[in-house]
C-alpha cells in the first residue's frame, strides 16, 4: 500500500493574495505521521494552528469564490491551489507556517507550490496512507450546476465547461489521476474571470491582488494581455479547484466524480456530503481501516468502530474471544450507577431482562458485522423466540455474554446467546437479525 509522506527539509515563497493584496510569507516544514495538513498563523499572538479539515471550513458566504478555513477569528484564505498541489504530490502531512490571513496567489495556480514542494523533497513515512472510497452515490446541486461521485476502484474526474461566452463554451474533459497527470496536465492551469465581472468583483472586495499576470482575464475577443498555456486552461483549472477542495477531506478519494459546472460552493458541499457517509460507515459498521482478527480482544472503542450504539445504549464493556461470523464472548460489568437501577425495582435494584437480553445481541452484532463481507452494515432485531429469565441480575454482577451462529445468510443471521454470572446462565434466547446497509 502507498505510504503516508511529507517533505524532507524546511522551504519558503514569498508573494500576494489574489483577493486581499496583502503581501504574505510562508514557509513549510516536514510534519510527523497521521499530522495532516496544518496552517499556523507566525503573525498572531500564541501561533494559533488550523488544520485544513471539514470542520474548519469557512461558509461560501463570508469566503466566496475561494475556498477558506478558519478557527473563531482566524481564517486562512484561498488554499485551493496549494491544497491541489499538496494531493498531486500525495503530501499527507505537513506544518505550513503563514503570516497573514491569505495564501498568495503566485501565477494563478498551483505549478509555483509544486515546483517549490518537489525542491523541498517528498519523504515516504512508516504508516500506509488512508483512502476512502465511496460506498454509494453521492448527489448535489446548486441552480443549473452539479456533482454526483460514484464508487470507483481509483479517483477520476469528468467535468463538463459551460458558460455564456464564446470562449467558454460547452466542453468536456476527462483527467484520470494516475502519476504524473496533475503535474503535466492540470498544475500549471490558471484561475480566470471574465472582464464583465472583474470589476464588479473588486468594487465587493474580491481579487484586489488580481491582474492580467496571475489571472486570466477573458474579454469578447479573447484573454486579455495573456497567453493560454492549454487550449482548454479554462476547464482544467476548474478541475484543478475540485481537487484541491476535496484533499479537505484529509485523505484522498477511490471514486469516480461527474461535475457540471461546479465551483468552490458546490464543491465544498460535496466535500461535506462525502464526510457525512464517511462517518456513518464509520459508525454503522466495520470501517475500512479497521480489521479486528481472530481471537482479538476488542474493548470499549473497537466495540464502537464495529456497532453503531454508544453510551448510555453501549452495554458490553469488552469483547473477550471472537471467531469470526461464528462465536463471540463479551463481559458486561454491572454496577450500582446504572442509570436503568433509578427506576427499575429501586428498593432492590435489578437489572431489565431486555437490557440483558440486547447484551447478548450487541455481542451477537459483533460476530456477524465482523466479516469482511459485512463491513459498512447493520444488524437489526428480526425476532426474539426461546426467551428464558432464570436468574435476576444484580448491581455488581459480571454478565458473560456468550453468542454461537446458526444460520447465517447474506441479509440474515440467527445466533443463540446466553448470559452467565458466576457460571449460571441467568438467561438465554435465539435472536434473528437483518443485516442492512447503514
Amino acid at each position: 500500500m502507498d505510504k503516508q509522506k511529507t517533505i524532507e527539509r524546511e522551504i519558503s515563497l514569498k508573494g500576494i493574495g489574489l483577493h486581499t493584496a496583502k503581501k504574505v510569507n510562508i514557509t513549510f516544514k516536514p510534519a510527523e505521521i497521521d499530522t495532516g495538513i496544518n496552517f499556523i498563523r507566525t503573525d498572531l499572538p500564541d501561533r494559533p494552528v488550523i488544520k485544513a479539515a471539514i470542520d474548519s471550513l469557512l461558509s461560501q458566504s463570508r469566503s466566496p469564490r475561494r475556498t477558506s478555513i478558519g478557527l473563531d477569528h482566524i481564517e486562512i484564505q484561498t488554499i485551493e491551489h496549494l491544497m491541489a498541489a499538496l494531493a498531486g504530490l500525495c503530501i499527507d502531512n505537513i506544518y505550513i507556517e503563514i503570516d497573514n490571513e491569505e495564501v498568495p496567489g503566485l501565477d494563478g495556480s498551483s505549478l509555483n507550490f509544486l515546483e517549490t514542494l518537489s525542491k523541498a523533497g517528498i519523504k515516504e513515512q512508516e504508516k500506509s496512507r488512508r483512502y476512502y472510497l465511496i460506498k454509494e452515490p453521492i448527489f448535489v446541486e446548486e441552480e443549473d450546476a452539479a456533482i454526483i461521485a460514484v464508487p470507483a476502484q481509483e479517483f477520476k474526474i469528468s467535468y463538463t465547461l459551460s458558460y455564456n461566452h464564446p470562449l467558454l463554451k460547452a466542453q468536456f474533459l476527462e483527467i484520470n489521476f494516475k502519476e504524473g497527470v496533475f503535474k503535466n496536465e492540470l498544475a500549471p492551469s490558471r484561475t480566470f474571470c471574465l472582464e464583465s465581472e472583474a470589476r464588479e468583483l473588486q468594487q465587493q472586495g474580491l481579487g484586489r491582488g488580481a491582474n492580467y499576470e496571475n489571472t486570466l482575464v477573458v474579454g469578447g475577443k479573447g484573454v486579455i494581455k495573456n497567453r493560454l498555456r492549454y487550449q482548454d486552461e479554462f476547464i482544467r483549472h476548474k478541475i484543478l479547484d475540485l481537487f484541491g477542495d476535496l484533499y479537505i477531506l484529509g485523505e484522498p478519494l477511490s471514486a469516480h466524480i461527474i461535475a457540471l459546472k461546479s465551483g468552490h460552493s458546490l464543491n465544498l458541499k460535496l466535500a461535506r456530503k462525502v464526510d457525512q457517509q464517511r462517518q456513518r460507515y464509520s459508525l454503522g459498521g466495520v470501517g475500512v481501516d479497521y480489521h479486528p482478527r481472530e481471537g482479538e480482544e476488542l474493548n470499549r472503542e473497537a466495540i464502537m468502530k464495529i456497532l453503531p450504539h454508544r453510551d448510555p445504549f453501549l452495554f458490553v464493556d469488552k469483547i473477550t474471544s471472537l471467531e469470526t461470523g461464528k462465536h463471540a464472548t463479551g463481559i458486561k460489568n454491572v454496577n450500582i450507577n446504572e442509570y436503568f437501577f433509578k427506576g427499575h425495582f429501586p428498593g432492590r435494584p435489578v437489572m431489565p431482562g431486555v437490557l440483558i437480553i440486547e447484551s447478548m445481541a450487541q455481542v451477537g452484532g459483533v460476530m456477524m458485522l465482523s466479516p469482511e463481507k459485512n463491513r459498512g452494515r447493520l444488524a437489526y432485531f428480526m425476532s426474539i423466540d426461546n426467551a428464558k429469565f432464570r436468574k435476576p441480575v444484580m448491581p455488581g454482577d459480571q454478565l458473560i455474554l456468550e453468542v454461537q451462529a446458526g444460520k447465517i445468510k447474506s441479509r440474515t443471521g440467527l445466533v443463540h446467546g446466553r448470559a452467565l454470572v458466576d457460571g449460571k446462565v441467568v438467561a438465554e434466547a435465539d435472536l434473528m437479525f437483518a443485516l442492512v446497509e447503514s
